[in-house]
């Protein structure tokens, strides 16, 4: 029986997987091919596959969407669940094609190397995407990346630098993200600087996700012969990652009330570090207490985009279009949410080195709005918002 083709879409945090994903997911919906969708998260909030689920493309009901999260899909536990999943996409489907979106976490040997033996699933294409924007920023445009590498191979350390390298090596194809925010000069520096990692594939730039699905589906199978040296050198040191302290960690927060609009403007701007890889979820603020906002931080900057409207929200606009039938049913809906603010609440993840997530997210807690504050505003007081009032890109 023919192989299902399936194309792996990994890079580090925030580099625009899942943006490329949701374009390739539009361009398939277009062309009416079926495609089946994985999802992996390191952290337990798994915002990637709330996002991808809400195109309504792709989603569980329909058994071709499945997300793993709470684990790197590189792990040992990674792979079984991966093993599984695809069992059970291809019992119930046979596809034009598979997408795998992994975390940023993830390591590229055990997926290559799972792959090189499947007997349901060809591998056409290894796309790893690299932020330019982070190269540029924290790498000196790219070029201080493969000293820094060397100097941890020297050193017998594995940090961030050897991911990074490592899942351009082991790529079929190299994109370069977010090249609209960068000169053209700066975009040809990081390439020559990172080309080296990987001289045998083409780097390409681009920008918000813009592959057309044709090109993808014409990859060709991927070449597991140029990678078996690598895979002989690296698979003992990357295997142990599974048993060693890897420092990259997620914390989780939780909170049913608004954060504080100027005092989280101010902890973006003095406590995000370099060590903060990526941060995302959603949120609300008490300035605009009827949107769900998408928190969406990657290196120094952070994207916030409106998702939807709370239900809680919609039910205090003036003008609803609600007729009365609707507006009962949406207040029964709020009535049974948990939360004191219905359906309203933040859910954010943060990832990057330990000791600055911690101070992170003690800081992002400190944002919330206090009992005082949440009086203040019921009874009708106001925030003042430095926020852009059409959610946008922000750097921090």
């Amino acid at each position: 029986m023919q192989k299902v083709p399936l194309t792996i879409l990994n890079g580090f945090l925030g580099a625009g997987k899942t943006t490329l994903l949701k374009s390739l997911l539009i361009q398939a919906h277009k062309q009416q091919r079926a495609v089946c969708v994985i999802v992996n998260d390191m952290s337990e909030l798994d915002v990637d596959g709330v996002l991808i689920a809400n195109t309504e493309i792709v989603n569980a009901s329909k058994h071709n969407f499945i997300t793993l999260s709470a684990d790197s899909i590189s792990s040992r536990t990674g792979i079984e669940k991966l093993d599984a999943a695809l069992a059970s996409m291809l019992n119930a489907h046979r596809p034009d094609l598979i997408l795998l979106e992994t975390s940023g976490s993830s390591h590229p040997l055990p997926l290559v190397r799972y792959f090189r033996d499947h007997g349901r699933v060809q591998l056409n294409g290894f796309l790893s995407l690299v932020d330019s924007v982070m190269l540029n920023d924290d790498y000196q445009q790219g070029e201080a990346l493969i000293p820094r590498l060397q100097a941890n191979l020297t050193r017998h350390e594995r940090r961030i630098e050897n991911l990074l390298a490592e899942q351009i090596m082991f790529c079929s194809h190299l994109l370069l993200t977010k090249n609209d925010r960068l000169p053209a000069s700066s975009i040809s520096r990081i390439a020559q600087a990172i080309h080296p990692l990987n001289p045998y594939v083409a780097v390409m730039a681009v920008p918000w996700g813009n592959l057309s699905l044709s090109e993808l589906l014409a990859m060709p199978p991927y070449d597991f012969q140029r990678v078996a040296g690598l895979i002989d050198e690296l698979a003992e040191e990357v295997d142990a990652i599974d048993t060693t302290a890897w420092q990259m960690v997620s914390e989780v927060i939780h909170d049913d009330r608004p954060f504080h609009p100027q005092r989280l403007w101010d902890t973006c701007h003095h406590f995000m570090g370099a060590g903060i890889y990526r941060s995302k979820g959603f949120f609300w603020l008490p300035t605009r207490d009827d949107l769900a906002l998408l928190w969406n931080q990657a290196t120094g900057s952070i994207n916030l985009e409106f998702i939807s409207y709370w239900k809680a929200g919609i039910l205090n606009h003036r003008d609803s279009p609600l007729t009365a039938e609707e507006r009962a049913a949406v207040e029964q809906a709020v009535a049974k949410m948990p939360g004191r603010f219905g359906d309203r609440r933040c859910s954010l993840t943060v990832i990057g080195e330990p000791d600055e997530v911690k101070a992170f997210t003690v800081a992002l807690k400190r944002c919330f709005l206090n009992e005082e504050e949440i009086a203040w505003w019921q009874s009708g007081g106001e925030f003042a918002d430095p926020w852009p009032q059409r959610v946008a890109r922000v750097s921090a």
